[in-house]
């Protein structure tokens, strides 16, 4: 089946029971959410600056992952924490371990799993016969140069989310955040460290949960349209339906 074909069935697979909204992340904006206000008035280009630096850490903060620690209006996982001090962290686990980074999806992306030292709560719930009509479809996409994709989630606060035992932090190679940058027709980037924070998931695992099977679609049609163009592989796609037809993400 190809992958419009697929995309088309798994439009149709929602539940006409839940409630379906259309919903586009608004760009990052410098609001706070918890953290001294210092840190929210220090701008995404004065921290990757200092971090290209000679002896600077080797996993500073993307743009795409700082919508997380700055923008009330993301519906994802968000972490209250400063994101300088969040990086500097993250760094000083990833030293102390020896600087090891588990393998991702594709060559360009891997990934390091540190305790929750944030706090964050976990992101992603089992649905159960209680919970389940509690859940919300709606066509979302995380930029506005992305293509929306048909989405379901728990919203936060209508289920309980514990605080998760790790955080996944998601890293994508220098190179590849500057393919997907200049696809996307986004201002070039000064930072020179080697891996970029893309994303941060809170999660009761240290390895890799499935990334779910719309993402993988979309990835498969290209960094123009937000994925990363790696091919759709119908193993680990298969992989993925089995974890997400029996969880979802709070949001």
């Amino acid at each position: 089946m190809g992958i419009r074909a697929a995309a088309c069935s798994l439009l149709f697979a929602a539940r006409a029971s839940t409630t379906c909204a259309f919903r586009i992340q608004a760009a990052a904006r410098p609001c706070p959410l918890g953290f001294p206000a210092a840190a929210s008035r220090r701008g995404y280009k004065s921290t990757t600056t200092a971090m290209s630096t000679p002896g600077g850490n080797e996993l500073v903060m993307d743009a795409f992952a700082m919508r997380q620690f700055t923008d009330e209006s993301y519906t994802g996982t968000k972490v209250a924490y400063d994101p300088q001090e969040f990086e500097d962290k993250v760094n000083e686990v990833f030293r102390a371990a020896g600087g090891k980074l588990e393998e991702g999806y594709a060559p360009f992306c891997k990934h390091v799993f540190v305790p929750n030292f944030a706090g964050v709560k976990t992101s992603t719930v089992k649905i159960t016969p209680e919970n389940e009509k509690l859940l919300v479809t709606g066509y979302e996409a995380r930029t506005s140069k992305e293509l929306p994709i048909l989405s379901r989630w728990f919203e936060s606060g209508t289920v309980e989310t514990p605080e998760a035992k790790f955080l996944d932090i998601i890293l994508y190679s220098r190179e590849q955040i500057r393919k997907e940058t200049a696809a996307m027709g986004k201002e070039k980037e000064d930072s020179e460290a080697p891996w970029g924070i893309i994303s941060v998931k809170s999660q009761d695992v240290d390895h890799e949960i499935p990334m779910q099977p719309i993402t993988m679609m979309r990835n498969a049609l290209g960094k123009e349209e937000g994925g990363s163009g790696v091919p759709l592989e119908r193993e680990k796609y298969m992989q993925s339906v089995e974890f997400w037809r029996d969880h979802a993400p709070v949001k």
